[in-house]
């Protein structure tokens, strides 16, 4: 794979939220995964439920905190960068969430980053055959990471 340049920023604090590498890691095997071998950029921002409620209403029209939000780049015609987009992922949202499910924390955060990316590079799960790929994608993916299949064991996200 080429190089990833991915730049984390936190909201929150840090305690309960995994490792820099951890995102990297994840990060890297989504990218492997969706078989993109090109450079690629972007940012992952930690955020609270008051910025991922605000950043949700403001671009999705849903006014409540969700797991993870993804903002595809639009680059202008002729642009060519290897920005893929920017993640936000609500700390709070994802622990709540891993409670809830029965789920190990560390292994909702690593499945909401790597669906987080997969929307990055143009996979959506709006129409069904779409989420039954994704969610394979995903499945094989985490289990690469020695991760079990999120959607299986507990249901959807």
């Amino acid at each position: 794979m080429s190089a990833l340049t991915l730049s984390l920023g936190y909201g929150v604090p840090r305690k309960g939220i995994p490792s820099a590498a951890s995102f990297r890691a994840w990060t890297e095997a989504a990218l492997r995964g969706a078989r993109r071998r090109k450079a690629t950029e972007l940012s992952i921002r930690i955020v609270d439920t008051d910025e991922g409620r605000a950043l949700n209403r403001d671009y999705r029209h849903k006014d409540y905190a969700t797991n993870v939000l993804s903002f595809p780049v639009e680059l202008p015609p002729g642009v060519s960068l290897p920005l893929i987009g920017d993640l936000a992922i609500c700390a709070p949202v994802v622990a709540r969430e891993a409670k809830e499910q029965g789920k190990n924390p560390r292994d909702h955060w690593a499945h909401m980053t790597v669906h987080g990316v997969l929307h990055l590079l143009g996979y959506d799960h709006i129409e069904d055959a779409e989420a039954e790929a994704m969610e394979a994608l995903e499945t094989r993916i985490l289990a690469g990471l020695g991760i079990a299949d999120p959607y299986t064991l507990h249901g959807t996200d």
